[in-house]
C-alpha cells in the first residue's frame, strides 16, 4: 500500500491511488522513493471493543460527543464570516481572549473517529452539518479563510503582507488553524466527506496565498510560535490531492532551530514547550513517509528514544509545567504530564512501530495507554485532565463539561474514541497482538476474538474463526517489564518458545476455525526509579502503576472551571524503611480485592492502601515514595 495514504479507508485510498502515484507537479524540495511500511494499522472499522474499561471510557466519551451543540462551537467562525451566530457561544478557552475555535476542529475529528469505529449514523449527521456550515463560511469569507479568532482578517492580511511578526500577539494562530485542518482532514478520509476534501483544499490554498511574501528567514521567525501539526497535515493534503505545491507549502514549516539538532543526534529538549515539539516531530515521520528522506527518519526516531528514555514519568507522560526538564532529571509537581503531550507522543509511537515493529514501542503504548490516558477521561462524561501531578498529595483535576475547553479537552474528545487502533497490526501475511484489550479483529474473512480481564489476571485467550489463511504468522507482545513466567498454549497445549521479555513470540503453524490460543502473562509487583533519583521509586503491578491512597478531597475541588492544576497541597514523598527486602516483602496484595495492595512494615505510622493509578479519583495520592535501608 503507497505510504502517501497511510491515513485514508480501503475504498477512499483506492480513488485517491492515482493522484498519489501521478507524481509532484512543479519544483520543489529534491524526494527518494517513499519507503514501504513493515506493518500497518486495520482500519477502525475492523476492531470492536469488547466489554472493559477501554470501552467504557469510550461509550462515556462518545455520550459526551453528542452532548455538545455544533452551533456554540460555530459562534465565532460565523461572526467572523459576517454572519449571524445560531447559538450563544461556549465559554473557557473558546472565549475570544482565549483563541477561540481551537476545539471545533478536534470535534469533527472525534466524530470522525466515533463514526468510523462505531458506524453510528448521529456522529456522520454532526459531520455532514459542521462541514455544510464551514463551506457556507468559507463562501462568506470568499478566500478559502476560516477562522473564529477576533480580528483575524486583520492579522492573516498582515501576515500576507509579508509581515512575519503579525501573528506574534495572538493566540498561537497556527496552532488553531491545524486543528481544522485536521478535522476536515479527518472527515473525509474517515468519513468519506467530500465536501470535507474541498473545503480542505481551498483552506489549504489559502495558507499558500498568506504565507507567499514571507521569505525564509521571516517563515523560520514565524514558526516560533507554536504552531500546531502544520507540517503533517500539509503533507497529508498533498498525499490526497498529488499537488506538490502542498508539499512546498509543508517544507517550509520545517523548523531547522529545532529539528536539525536531532537529525545530528543533539539532544537540545531542555527548556522547550514540549508539546510545540512533539508535534514537529510527527511532521518529520509523515514527511520521511512521503519522500523518503532518512535524515527525518532519523531525527524522530532519535526525538523518541530520548524524550521516552530521559523525559517521561512512571505514568507515560511527559514535561513539567509543559516545558522539557534536563534529561535524565526529573521534577515533581501538580504540572506534571500534559495530557496532550501524551496524545501526541503515541501518535509518534505508531509511525515508528509501522516501520520497524519493535516491542519497545507496544511497551511505551501500554504505558500511556493504561496510566496516563485511560485516567484522562472522569467519572462522567466531559470531565478530561490537563496536568497528571505526580508529587505527592495531589489530585487530578477534570475540565467542566461546557466550561473549560482547554487544549487537552480537545485532544481528549479523541483520545478515548481510537484505543481500537493501537491492539493489533499486520502485514501480508502476519498480525501483530500488541495490546491485551477485549476486542473482536474482522480481517479479510478471519475473525480474531480476544477476550481477558487483564490486568486484573494475565490471562489472555484469541480464538480464531472464519477463513483461516494457510500462512498465516500470530507474534505475540511478551511484555519488556514481564518476567520469566509467560506461558502459551494452543488448543490446550504448550506452546514452547525462546522469545525473551521486550520481544515477541512467534506462533507460525498451521491454523483452523477454532483454534484457541492462551496466554498467561506473569503479573508481579516491582519497582522504577525516577529518572535522577534512585532511592526514588514507582510501585508496579505489571503494567500498571499504582499509587498510595491518602486524604479524600473536597468532590467540589476535582472541577475547578479553568485552572488545569490540582491546586493541591504539598506533601512529602511518603518514606519507605524496606531494607534489602524485595518489594513483594513490602507491598502485599489485600484479599479479594483485585489489583488491590497495601505498605507492609515499612514504617508508616498507619498503612497505606496502593490502587491502579488509572483508577484513583476523588482522593489525593502518591506515584513516587522515598526508599531506604533503615
Amino acid at each position: 500500500m503507497n505510504t502517501a495514504l497511510r491515513f485514508l479507508p480501503p475504498r477512499v485510498g483506492c480513488c485517491l491511488g492515482l493522484l498519489a502515484l501521478l507524481g509532484p507537479t512543479g519544483t520543489g524540495p529534491a524526494r527518494a522513493a517513499a519507503p514501504s511500511r513493515a506493518v500497518e494499522a486495520f482500519d477502525l472499522r475492523d476492531v470492536k471493543l469488547l466489554d472493559g474499561p477501554f470501552k467504557a471510557a469510550m461509550d462515556r466519551n462518545a455520550d459526551y460527543l453528542l452532548s455538545l451543540q455544533p452551533d456554540r462551537f460555530l459562534h465565532y467562525f460565523r461572526t467572523e464570516a459576517g454572519l449571524p451566530a445560531k447559538a450563544p457561544a461556549y465559554g473557557g478557552w473558546e472565549s475570544p481572549k482565549e483563541g477561540a475555535g481551537r476545539c471545533l476542529g478536534h470535534y469533527l475529528s472525534a466524530l470522525s473517529l466515533q463514526y468510523r469505529a462505531s458506524g453510528d449514523d448521529r456522529f456522520k449527521q454532526r459531520i455532514d452539518y459542521i462541514v455544510d456550515e464551514l463551506a457556507l463560511i468559507q463562501s462568506a469569507n470568499g478566500n478559502g479563510y476560516l477562522c473564529a479568532q477576533a480580528d483575524g482578517k486583520q492579522f492573516w492580511a498582515d501576515l500576507a503582507s509579508g509581515n512575519p511578526q503579525a501573528l506574534k500577539k495572538h493566540r498561537v494562530p497556527w496552532y488553531i488553524q491545524h486543528k481544522m485542518f485536521a478535522g476536515l482532514r479527518d472527515a473525509f478520509q474517515l468519513a468519506e466527506s467530500d465536501k470535507a476534501r474541498q473545503v480542505l483544499i481551498r483552506l489549504a490554498d489559502w495558507a499558500i496565498s498568506v504565507t507567499a511574501k514571507l521569505d525564509d528567514a521571516g517563515f523560520q521567525s514565524m514558526l516560533e510560535q507554536e504552531h500546531g501539526g502544520m507540517r503533517e497535515v500539509l503533507c497529508d493534503v498533498y498525499a490526497i490531492t498529488g499537488q506538490q505545491k502542498y508539499l512546498d507549502l509543508a517544507w517550509r514549516f520545517y523548523h531547522h532551530k529545532v529539528i536539525d539538532p536531532l537529525i545530528n543526534a543533539q539532544d537540545d529538549l531542555a527548556g522547550l514547550h514540549a508539546n510545540t515539539q512533539i508535534p514537529k516531530i510527527i511532521g518529520e515521520a509523515r514527511w520521511y513517509e512521503l519522500t523518503g528522506d532518512a535524515d527525518h527518519q532519523k531525527g524522530a526516531r532519535f526525538f523518541w528514544d530520548r524524550v521516552v528514555r530521559t523525559q517521561t514519568y512512571a505514568n507515560g507522560g511527559n514535561s513539567d509545567a509543559e516545558h522539557f526538564g534536563r534529561a535524565g532529571l526529573l521534577h515533581l509537581s501538580d504540572t506534571n504530564s500534559e495530557t496532550c503531550n501524551s496524545y501526541n507522543m503515541l501518535k509518534l509511537t505508531a509511525h515508528l512501530f509501522e516501520w520497524e515493529p519493535r516491542a519497545e514501542y507496544a511497551d511505551f503504548a501500554e504505558r500511556a495507554l493504561y496510566n496516563h490516558i485511560l485516567g484522562s477521561i472522569g467519572p462522567s462524561p466531559g470531565e478530561f485532565t490537563y496536568f497528571v501531578p505526580m508529587k505527592s498529595g495531589h489530585y487530578r483535576t477534570f475540565s467542566q463539561p461546557t466550561g473549560s475547553f482547554w487544549c487537552c479537552v480537545g485532544t481528549g474528545m479523541e483520545n478515548h474514541t481510537k484505543y481500537a487502533q493501537s491492539i493489533y497490526y499486520h502485514d501480508a501475511h502476519s498480525l501483530y497482538v500488541n495490546l491485551f484489550i477485549p476486542s473482536e479483529l474482522s480481517w479479510d474473512g478471519l475473525k480474531i476474538r480476544q477476550e481477558t480481564d487483564y490486568p486484573a489476571s494475565g490471562k489472555v485467550r484469541l480464538t480464531l474463526s472464519g477463513q483461516i489463511p494457510t500462512s498465516l504468522t500470530i507474534h505475540l507482545r511478551n511484555p519488556g517489564w514481564a518476567g520469566s513466567g509467560l506461558t502459551i498454549s494452543v488448543n490446550g497445549s504448550p506452546f514452547q518458545f525462546t522469545a525473551s521479555p521486550g520481544s515477541y513470540v512467534t506462533i507460525d503453524r498451521p491454523s483452523k476455525s477454532g483454534d484457541r490460543i492462551e496466554m498467561t502473562l506473569p503479573l508481579a509487583l516491582r519497582t522504577e526509579p525516577l529518572p535522577g533519583s534512585p532511592d526514588r521509586v514507582a510501585i508496579f503491578y505489571g503494567p500498571l502503576l499504582l499509587c498510595g491512597q491518602l486524604a479524600p478531597i473536597n468532590p467540589n475541588q476535582e472541577l475547578l472551571g479553568d485552572s488545569p492544576a490540582s491546586g493541591g497541597k504539598d506533601e512529602a514523598v511518603p518514606a519507605l524503611v524496606v531494607g534489602d527486602r524485595p518489594v513483594e516483602r513490602w507491598i502485599v496484595p489485600v484479599a479479594n480485592a483485585p489489583m488491590t495492595f497495601e505498605t507492609h512494615n515499612v514504617g508508616l505510622p498507619v498503612e497505606l492502601k496502593l490502587v491502579p493509578f488509572f483508577e484513583q479519583t476523588g482522593r489525593r495520592y502518591a506515584v513516587y515514595w522515598d526508599t531506604s535501608g533503615k
